[in-house]
């Protein structure tokens, strides 16, 4: 099951990543993101994905998922915090999460060093690439993990935009392609279309979900 939260947030299954809620894209309340939530996983440190992860472990008791230095950030806010780096594998309240590499910037803030951006296997079919540009390494998760559904930002400028998105799927090659991080705000709106339609061109599914609306996968 996936749920799409806006921007970068995803529900998928028990895992909730990227918990920037509310966003401009979805103001649901927290008790109905946060239902069968078990684990929270942070891809990075800036605020649009890092989010309210602190306040939504606190209030609801979930640990939460992230590089190393995130980790100790978060411990030092009272937060149940589960530290790992690229290339490891951690298994936790019913999920399993493999952390890959992905090619972008963390930082918390001025001040505080966020560590290094990543990705994730989750559950062993779905990989969510967290903010990133294309990266020839892609090949290498796809022949490691050969994840089914591939989420993938396409809203350029900060990340990759449709043209690196598609040969990303080339790349990837999953059964199911869903975008995010594009049209939450003004500097990453996206025409998908043509994307959507050049990726159906080679034989991959494209979901592009309704906030809040589950899809059993």
């Amino acid at each position: 099951m996936i749920v799409w939260y806006g921007h970068s947030c995803f529900k998928v299954d028990n895992v909730l990543i990227d918990p920037f809620v509310p966003n401009p894209l979805c103001n649901l309340p927290y008790d109905e993101i946060m239902k069968n939530v078990e684990v929270i996983a942070v891809t990075h440190g800036h605020a649009d994905h890092l989010g309210n992860a602190a306040e939504l472990s606190k209030k609801y008791n979930i640990p939460v998922v992230s590089n190393h230095e995130i980790s100790v950030y978060l411990s030092n806010k009272g937060v149940n915090a589960e530290g790992m780096n690229i290339g490891g594998t951690i298994a936790l309240n019913n999920s399993k999460l493999t952390m890959v590499k992905a090619e972008h910037s963390s930082d918390i803030d001025v001040n505080t060093p966020g560590g290094i951006a990543s990705g994730y296997i989750i559950n062993d079919r779905v990989y969510h690439a967290g903010d990133t540009g294309l990266f020839g390494d892609m090949k290498l998760i796809a022949e490691l993990y050969s994840p089914d559904i591939a989420l993938l930002p396409v809203g350029g400028r900060y990340t990759m935009g449709p043209e690196e998105a598609l040969k990303a799927i080339e790349y990837l090659k999953p059964k199911i392609f869903i975008p995010m991080h594009y049209n939450t705000f003004p500097a990453i709106e996206q025409d998908i279309s043509d994307l959507v339609k050049k990726v159906k061109d080679i034989g991959v599914e494209v979901i592009t979900p309704e906030i809040g609306a589950p899809i059993d996968l």
